[in-house]
């Protein structure tokens, strides 16, 4: 197979992936306080990204804060609670932002 179709396939498949996790956001309301590279009402997801890179606790601790919600890390405002996501969305969620960069 031709080397350009194979690295064209790998784009599509990596970034179908990546628009359904941020679809995955949008669906759970994720975007009306936070946004992939720009500071909203919380920091954006690449902010994150960058804050936990390298922290093996990071996934964990970023999947519990999506569902119990959080505060102190970024400011005054706190994140509130996301009961309507799931345990296992959640850490879909948490890596995809860790991905991010």
């Amino acid at each position: 197979m031709n080397r350009v179709l194979i690295a064209t396939l790998a784009t599509v498949c990596l970034s179908n992936a990546a628009l359904a996790d941020e679809k995955l956001a949008g669906a759970k309301n994720c975007l009306g306080c936070h946004a992939v590279g720009t500071q909203v009402l919380g920091p954006s997801f690449k902010e994150v990204a960058k804050k936990y890179a390298g922290n093996k606790e990071a996934a964990a601790t970023l999947a519990t804060k999506i569902r119990a919600g959080g505060g102190g890390v970024w400011g005054a405002i706190p994140m509130p609670a996301n009961p309507q996501v799931s345990e296992a969305e959640a850490k879909k969620l948490t890596r995809w932002i860790l991905g991010l960069k």
